[in-house]
């Protein structure tokens, strides 16, 4: 699958972004998607995924400040970010899969940069 991030940028603290991950086919034959970040020197982290099957996951330190959802008719995947802090600063990268396990060995995109000033 072919997917292609967009939306990063440059921003303030508290500040909002909306990434978005465009798919070739059909988004609704993918059973799992995720946003991942890296920032430099860091390991890269599932920041959150959803499924047809299951509650959206969110990593502890984005709950109740991003969403992560789907548009169907768009064939898109989106990860709204809202009171960004400087600590999110990272690539942002979108993966998909046929389940959860195997996200990170599934298709990925080129990534995206969001940068938080403080």
């Amino acid at each position: 699958v072919r997917l292609v991030e967009s939306g990063g940028g440059l921003v303030q603290a508290g500040e909002s972004l909306r990434l978005s991950c465009a798919t070739a086919g059909s988004i609704l034959s993918i059973p799992v998607m995720g946003w991942y970040r890296q920032a430099p020197g860091k390991e890269r982290e599932l920041v959150a995924a959803i499924s047809s099957s299951e509650s959206p996951y969110y990593i502890d330190n984005v709950k109740g400040r991003f969403t992560i959802f789907r548009d169907n008719a768009k064939n898109t995947l989106y990860l709204r970010m809202d009171s960004l802090k400087p600590e999110d600063t990272a690539t942002y990268y979108c993966a998909a899969s046929t389940t959860l396990a195997s996200l990170p060995f599934g298709s990925w995109g080129q990534g995206t940069q969001v940068t938080v000033s403080s």
